[in-house]
């Protein structure tokens, strides 16, 4: 088996789990591979106990089994960078706060990675977004894909902007707003939520449009198929805006129109059998902590 480990950061208290995957791993009959840059944070910037050398990676290929994340989901988001169509499935080892999906715990690491080398996992595919533009940028040239979300917001004011909103080519509304969240299911436990938006269960073959603080207060959001093309065009007092893919900035223009749709591909997330996205859901939402549920 070929893994991939990749780290977006290394904070101190990774120290520990960080320490802990590769003592369990270099008992293990596999091949693993590690990020470049986050290699050289552990070697150089922390006094880890390393007893095995690794190789490198900067880009991933289809000879990688299983991708492990460590960090919080910010994390797996950048590691779906990586992995991008080549279906290796990722696996989040938790070492940030809410950890929607990064689902493993530090003290439970050894046992989900036992289960994980064994087989004992399941797959969750994720509907992935992809946006293009007219006229076409550069800097969403090859990395023009989300996993949880595409943005369209304010940039360098404080006054609202208008996304004027076509469904399929049909008119939808001119959201007067800070912006607009176009969600996957599962970015709908993220930017959207906090903005108002539901929780859809990752397998709904649908998207969410939230608005960002609207001014006109009959807008809310909006569940749409999958299969609908948005094309959106932004106008407002500055002449540029900026389009957020994750965590990923770009910056257009006021002439500029976007169209976002569902990717030809899915993100694949490793979930141990013992796991499902309701008991994440109850666990990170506190759902049940009230005595009289």
């Amino acid at each position: 088996m070929k893994i991939a480990i990749y780290g977006q950061f290394y904070p101190k208290n990774s120290e520990v789990p960080v320490q802990l995957l590769f003592d369990f791993l270099d008992k293990q009959e596999v091949e693993l591979m590690v990020e470049r840059n986050f290699l050289d944070a552990i070697l150089k910037e922390h006094n880890l106990k390393i007893n095995r050398s690794f190789g490198t990676f900067t880009e991933l290929d289809v000879s990688f089994d299983i991708m492990i994340s460590i960090g919080g989901d910010g994390t797996i988001l950048r590691a779906a960078t990586y992995v991008k169509d080549l279906n290796v499935p990722i696996v989040g080892i938790n070492t940030g706060r809410l950890g929607f999906l990064a689902t493993i715990q530090k003290d439970n690491l050894k046992t989900a990675l036992t289960h994980i080398l064994a087989g004992q996992y399941k797959i969750s595919e994720r509907t992935v977004l992809s946006i293009r533009t007219i006229p076409e940028h550069e800097d969403l040239q090859e990395m023009n894909f989300a996993l949880n979300e595409i943005t369209l917001s304010r940039k360098d004011t404080t006054s609202m902007i208008t996304v004027e909103t076509y469904l399929d080519k049909e008119y939808l509304t001119s959201y007067w707003a800070d912006g607009l969240i176009i969600s996957t299911p599962t970015g709908s436990t993220g930017y959207s939520l906090s903005c108002g938006g539901p929780v859809i269960m990752p397998e709904t073959d649908n998207l969410i449009l939230t608005p960002i603080a609207p001014h006109n207060l009959n807008a809310r959001p909006l569940v749409i198929s999958s299969q609908t093309e948005i094309r959106m065009k932004v106008s407002g007092r500055e002449e540029n805006y900026l389009v957020s893919l994750d965590s990923r900035l770009a910056t257009l223009h006021s002439d500029t129109t976007v169209i976002v749709k569902k990717a030809p591909f899915t993100i694949k997330m490793i979930e141990l059998e013992d796991e499902s996205f309701l008991k994440t859901l109850r666990k990170k939402l506190l759902w049940g902590e009230d005595k009289r549920n």
